[in-house]
């Protein structure tokens, strides 16, 4: 075989490969639009208003990890004691941060120190102190030994009071309905329904003050600009298809609410993953599989919660590698389910599709890549297939996104202005140009780190979304 024939048939498998992902999506896209559909010709005010009486809801534990979170821990308590909701605590566990987290929210909040025994059910690093509020009895604050998110997490599940439990990042703020829309389906379903996870927005750009969205607006960023393209993307399309048949592998850690008994059932968060949030999933996945239970795990587009995201290319590229060495992990923890018929549909649908489009993809994206460039030199068959290549990867890319940006003005509608949304069409149509390779080339540089055995978050610098 010379090296013509290698280089054809690289070719054609670059571009059946993209054929594959391309039709993949298509199906997703097509599932999400009738979910969409059904989901939003009801009344969305009166479906949801019965659940603000506290003879339907269930009683919610926030749990908060917060390591540095000095400039925004405040307005994002703020956000969360407005929601519209019955019944919660909220428990902020500091993670041994080096900054003034700890005392701005003793001193916002007259804090004051408690004595509690509390029940180990997971494994948690030593706590040093708990506080709670003088003003709002609902509020806590545990103070522990670094360990990272995931300990903090399982600390905040050791000390919750209540059935159901939410992670919630620092940094977020929450719409006032989010729990009564995200709480819903569990309500509904008679507890078939264990985890449910509501959309996450971009609050770069947004008006917010002291912690509740004024204005919905757009960043001048371009990174953030592509970066919303992307969540509009993987939440209207990705998750809405696969939670519609139970295949969902991902509840963003940034705001899902789980069954607090299926949560400590398997074991709390693992703190050896970057990618705790996911593994939790895949394995109460695993864990509802090998029990035989019938249990749910969804995701409800129309509970949204604001976040803040890198703005610079030096913290966007770390998230980015820290995200795929975390996906990564959780397929690896728990390989054996792949094309395992004990496990269902997770097994041969969710993992293959993890396996083969979100993880080897930027590998084979980037090959692509490289493809085209030497074929731009090398000219005659590899140029025509470096053209259909490129123009597949528009569709994959752009087009999709532009679809996504469609979507969410055709159902939730949270941009109000036309500039905004026109803005955001048109960039999405430059994404397979610049901003795609870029993250591609990071995501591939997170299998390098693995390679090599690097570890860690890396540090991820925040200057707060609300005034």
């Amino acid at each position: 075989m010379n090296l013509q024939d290698i280089g054809v048939y690289f070719s054609w498998f670059i571009l059946i490969y993209m054929i594959v992902v391309i039709t993949f999506y298509s199906v997703v896209m097509l599932i999400s639009v009738i979910q969409l559909r059904k989901e939003y010709r009801l009344d969305r005010e009166k479906s949801f208003g019965d659940y603000a009486e506290d003879i339907y809801t269930k009683p919610v534990s926030i749990i908060v990890p917060a390591f540095n979170e000095e400039a925004g821990i405040v307005h994002s308590i703020r956000s969360l004691l407005s929601i519209n909701y019955p019944v919660f605590e909220i428990i902020v566990v500091n993670d041994g941060s080096s900054d003034r987290t700890v005392d701005v929210l003793i001193e916002q909040y007259e804090m004051k120190e408690i004595k509690k025994v509390i029940r180990r059910q997971v494994h948690s690093k030593h706590i040093k102190k708990v506080y709670q509020s003088q003003i709002l009895p609902n509020l806590y604050l545990v103070d522990k030994d670094n360990g990272g998110k995931a300990d903090a997490l399982n600390t905040g599940l050791n000390f919750s009071h209540y059935p159901y439990v939410c992670s919630l990042d620092g940094d977020s703020v929450l719409e006032r309905d989010a729990f009564l829309k995200v709480m819903k389906p569990i309500i509904e379903s008679n507890e078939e329904v264990i985890a449910s996870g509501g959309s996450i927005r971009i609050a770069n750009g947004c008006e917010i003050r002291n912690g509740e969205v004024l204005k919905i607006g757009l960043s001048k960023n371009p990174l953030v600009i592509m970066q919303v393209i992307e969540y509009l993307r993987a939440f209207l399309m990705g998750r809405i298809g696969l939670s519609r048949h139970n295949l969902l592998l991902i509840i963003s850690g940034a705001f899902g609410v789980f069954s607090k008994h299926w949560v400590v059932q398997a074991g709390g968060y693992r703190s050896d993953t970057v990618g705790e949030d996911m593994e939790l999933v895949v394995r109460i996945h695993r864990l509802l599989k090998e029990t035989k239970q019938k249990k749910r795990i969804v995701y409800v587009p129309d509970p949204v919660c604001w976040t803040e995201v890198p703005e610079s290319t030096k913290y966007l590229k770390r998230q980015r590698r820290r995200w795929h060495r975390g996906l990564f992990e959780s397929l690896w923890i728990h390989r054996k389910l792949t094309f395992n018929p004990k496990y269902g549909l997770i097994g041969f649908v969710s993992f293959p599709y993890f396996w083969i489009v979100e993880f080897l993809g930027p590998i084979v994206e980037l090959s692509g890549y490289i493809y085209i460039v030497i074929s731009l030199f090398a000219g005659g068959i590899y140029l025509e297939f470096a053209i259909l290549i490129f123009l597949l990867s528009c569709l994959y890319g752009s087009i999709f996104s532009a679809f996504a940006i469609l979507l969410e003005e055709w159902s939730l509608r949270k941009y109000p202005r036309i500039s905004d949304l026109l803005k955001l069409f048109l960039y999405s149509l430059t994404e397979t140009i610049w901003y795609r390779p870029l993250t591609v080339f990071w995501r591939c540089q997170g299998v390098w780190q693995m390679i090599r055995g690097e570890s860690g978050w890396g540090e991820m610098k925040r200057k707060g979304v609300s005034q």
